[in-house]
């Protein structure tokens, strides 16, 4: 998202405020599409004002007091308008228009899980449900999204618009979903809950992967990630787990956020290049993380039943565990991901699976299955099929096929460290410098 023509110091802060901003926003007037313009505009004024005057000792209440005054001159205007038309009379109250004291404006109130929420609404389906909140939450743009979803950007563009129409016209209050628990319930540990928040619960999760992964590798642009987007996610996922602790998936999600976010401080070199894996200096990992990770994923996989998220989560501990990138154990994440693949229609599965059977069977192995992948439409023009078939030829010994498709990768790649990479890849096979 960008908030001015030009980046200014507290650019990052306010991505971050976003969705709490909104969220305040929505609970005191309810029109989402009108809040979302609101925030907006607040966030403009901000990126005008703030580089000259400076960031004021409250930036979010500020945020919150310009949205609400441009609400409220909407809602004027409409009713101005339509002031016959009762639908809107009955909307627009005398206490929304009429400007609440600092106490009353909910300003040191995080309303962000419940946007997260409400967003996730049974109203929306599953797709349009993610896509919303990776807007509204998230931060990230139409285009983002539409690479995340791997779908066409006007499509994308659309999918979001009705989305908004859908929960304006749900009537959905704004406020956390209903819990109510329900012993025994097998894949959630001890007292699942069986209730409204629980339909919503396997959107929000996806919702918080998918900006995790967009935060932790970017997929346009000139920076390898975007720490502000994979910070929140993990701190949702905090709150998300504070609500359901009981909860094996959200647990599983939490530990591979932090057992993945890990390596971020040894995944760029000094001039921001990307690092792969196997390169990284494992000194520079954090190890608290590390440790929460594991702790969190040992006591999910122990209640029982086994969710996607834990076993994504074990293949990352097998990973952080390791003190040398040669000391990985490849059969137990081969294994892994045989179990992964079984539980979830993902190609990315599939990928990822090839290369733990490479790394066990040999590269053949693993180019047999690639070609299982080079039908499915769903990754037809992505770069990390070429990507994997590059560094499975390049280990098979075909040094000209590895080149062809290391560039064919890197130009499909929006990414600039990863075309960098995938360009600096294939130079190295040519024998330059």
């Amino acid at each position: 998202m960008t908030i001015g023509p030009e980046p200014f110091p507290g650019e990052h802060l306010l991505r971050d405020l976003v969705p709490q901003v909104l969220g305040a926003v929505m609970r005191r007037f309810g029109d989402f599409a009108a809040a979302e313009d609101a925030v907006q505009e607040a966030l403009i004024a901000a990126a005008r004002q703030w580089p000259n005057e400076g960031v004021p000792d409250n930036p979010r209440g500020w945020l919150i007091h310009v949205a609400a005054r441009r609400m409220t001159d909407h809602i004027r205007a409409e009713l101005a308008r339509r002031r016959r038309e009762a639908l809107v009379v009955s909307q627009a109250t005398e206490e929304q228009l009429a400007p609440p004291p600092d106490e009353a404006a909910g300003l040191d109130q995080d309303d962000t899980l419940i946007l997260l929420f409400m967003c996730c609404h049974p109203a929306l389906s599953r797709s349009s449900a993610i896509a919303l909140t990776l807007r509204a939450v998230g931060g990230l743009t139409t285009a983002e999204i539409a690479g995340a979803f791997l779908v066409p950007e006007a499509t994308m563009a659309q999918r979001i618009s009705r989305a908004k129409q859908r929960i304006r016209s749900s009537g959905v209050p704004f406020r956390l979903p209903t819990i109510r628990q329900a012993h025994g319930c097998p894949g959630h540990g001890r007292g699942a809950a069986s209730d409204e928040r629980t339909e919503r619960l396997g959107a929000v999760l996806h919702v918080l992967y998918l900006i995790f992964n967009e935060g932790y590798a970017t997929s346009s642009g000139p920076e390898l990630q975007r720490t502000d987007l994979s910070n929140e996610a993990i701190r949702l996922a905090r709150l998300v787990r504070n609500q359901l602790p009981g909860d094996g998936e959200v647990a599983g999600l939490l530990a591979l956020m932090l057992l993945t976010d890990a390596r971020r401080p040894a995944r760029t070199g000094p001039d921001g290049e990307l690092i792969p894996l196997a390169q990284q200096d494992r000194g520079l990992w954090n190890k608290d993380a590390i440790a929460e990770g594991v702790e969190l994923v040992t006591e999910a996989l122990s209640q029982g039943s086994i969710g996607a998220y834990q076993l994504q989560a074990a293949i990352a501990a097998v990973h952080d565990e390791s003190p040398r990138a040669e000391d990985t154990d490849w059969a137990q994440i081969l294994a892994l991901y045989g179990l992964l693949e079984r539980m979830t229609d993902n190609p990315m599965v599939t990928l990822n699976h090839t290369i733990a059977l490479a790394m066990v069977q040999g590269p053949e192995a693993g180019l047999r299955r690639l070609k299982t992948l080079d039908t499915d439409p769903r990754l037809a023009g992505h770069h990390r099929l070429d990507a994997v078939r590059a560094h499975l030829l390049e280990m098979s010994g075909d040094r000209e096929g590895a080149i062809a498709h290391y560039l064919k990768a890197a130009a499909r790649t929006a990414s600039v460290p990863e075309q960098n990479y995938l360009n600096t890849q294939a130079a190295r096979l040519r024998g330059e410098d």
